[in-house]
């Protein structure tokens, strides 16, 4: 009895002293985990001032380390350019810093960044940024509207670590996001992220033009398939290719590869999967959650993903969004060619080249139904009738650039409200919504150098929405009629 006694309490100091050191275990990882919490990056005071190294794709700049918080001077400059899409065919961009994406920005938690924006005097429209590292009104986009020729200055702190997109928010929101106007910025932990061989910049974005895919010249953008979401193309790094042959990024067989991938939409989710490889971290939506053994992971528009793995084998191994159509049909298909000793025990056999290579982006359409029942439209409306219609299509049309009011917006989209130009000339007002209008203006003494916008608008609404403008804000009260915009559009 007695040597059972013994035994029993040796065998409970044991288990005592087990759950001891696994409580003092789990309080060490709380409590480091608490102090990682409790940083308060608000307080961090900077220590001197640098510039920041800004990179174009698929390049970024050189790790932060464990250096102190500084004043970081970012300038970036705004140009619209014309680049290729893809062989034979041009787009004119809007960029941050000549590139898509825009340049990379790097910094970390503590640092105070102050920002200039630029907007080259050769621009035709303002724009402005939205960052979402930032805490503040419209993530810097309210401090940062600036017409062409011009610089706007804001500073804000950066509080939270994370791969963070940026983007313009001048509207129309979803064209100037659609041209191109989407970038990175990594707000690196104190201290740092671990390091890696080799580090690499994607970005995909979704375009839509004029002409179908492969359509050559000069296409132009088409807000009809971008309200669809109906996308010709679905690229990384802003055209077909971008990753592609001599383009390719690079590794070597046995290095740990960081891939710090946006996804600037505007419209579409990225299914980001990289072929014949699995992904050892994934720092989910760009943020400190961390999941591993990863094969696809989903990156929203507007939103960021960090990816991590070791290559073990070399090869080419083809960088996709995995629905499917937009890689092999609409452009989103990158490589990472990977060299060095092959290793039989992890994977053998005979490779046969041209696997996976892009097929083209020749695409259908279903026939029209002969039994579809057009819709009629009434065209005989009062006065009363079509000042309503107008004001509707006005606040979905007009709104965001003309204002509530018809007072426009200083140095960037002329007033509507007692127009001289808009009151001379019916005919040259309804030849703008038909068909836009770039270059100078004067209106009301104040030049304006912009661009009007093609509106898809029907006959029937253009009337509607002009005889509103015209019979509001002391306008002269022209009934626009849909026989007038019929004219105009046949060149009468």
């Amino acid at each position: 009895m007695k040597r059972l006694i013994s035994s029993l309490k040796i065998t409970s100091l044991a288990i005592v002293t087990a759950l001891t050191i696994a409580s003092c275990g789990n309080e060490t990882k709380e409590s480091a985990t608490n102090k990682k919490a409790s940083v308060n990056a608000a307080a961090i005071v900077v220590s001197g001032t640098i510039d920041a190294e800004l990179t174009s794709p698929p390049n970024v700049p050189k790790p932060v380390g464990n250096r102190p918080a500084k004043k970081l001077i970012v300038n970036m400059e705004i140009l619209e350019q014309e680049g290729t899409m893809t062989d034979g065919t041009t787009y004119i961009y809007w960029t941050f810093g000549g590139s898509v994406p825009g340049s990379f920005i790097r910094t970390r938690v503590g640092d105070e960044v102050e920002f200039t924006l630029s907007n080259h005097p050769d621009n035709k429209l303002p724009h402005n940024i939205d960052l979402h590292a930032v805490t503040g009104p419209g993530g810097g986009a309210t401090s940062s509207f600036v017409a062409p020729g011009h610089e706007k200055t804001f500073s804000f702190k950066c509080l939270n670590p994370g791969l963070y997109v940026y983007h313009c928010a001048t509207a129309p929101v979803g064209m100037h996001i659609a041209n191109g106007m989407y970038g990175l910025i990594l707000v690196e932990p104190e201290g740092g992220l671990p390091k890696v061989d080799k580090e690499y910049y994607l970005m995909q974005g979704d375009f839509y033009t004029k002409g179908a895919n492969g359509a050559p010249g000069l296409q132009a953008f088409d807000m009809k398939k971008a309200v669809a979401e109906n996308a010709d193309y679905v690229v990384f790094n802003g055209k077909v290719g971008s990753l592609t042959g001599d383009n390719a990024i690079t590794a070597n067989v046995g290095e740990t590869v960081r891939l710090y991938v946006g996804n600037g939409g505007p419209n579409l989710v990225s299914s980001f999967h990289v072929i014949g490889e699995i992904f050892d971290k994934v720092h989910v939506e760009g943020g400190s959650l961390i999941n591993e053994n990863v094969q696809t992971t989903l990156i929203p528009a507007g939103g960021a993903a960090i990816v991590e793995f070791k290559v073990d084998v070399p090869g080419t191994f083809i960088i996709v969004d995995h629905s499917i159509f937009r890689a092999f049909n609409k452009g989103a298909l990158g490589m990472l060619k990977v060299k060095g000793e092959n290793h039989v025990n992890l994977y053998s056999g005979v490779k046969q080249e041209g696997i996976y290579n892009p097929e083209g982006g020749t695409l259908q359409e279903m026939p029209d139904d002969p039994n579809a029942k057009k819709v009629v439209v009434n065209s005989n409306k009062t006065l009363e009738e079509k000042i309503k219609s107008g004001k509707d299509l006005y606040t979905k049309t007009c709104f965001a650039c003309h204002q509530a009011n018809g007072e426009g917006i200083a140095n960037a989209f002329p007033p509507l409200a007692k127009s001289d130009y808009l009151n001379a000339d019916v005919n040259r007002a309804i030849g703008i919504v038909l068909n836009g209008k770039t270059g100078e203006i004067t209106v009301n003494g104040e030049k304006y150098n912009s661009v009007m916008t093609k509106q898809t608008l029907t006959d029937v609404e253009i009337a509607d929405v002009l005889t509103y403008v015209y019979n509001s804000w002391d306008n002269n009260k022209t009934n626009v009629t849909t026989s007038q915009v019929q004219q105009v559009k046949n060149g009468h």
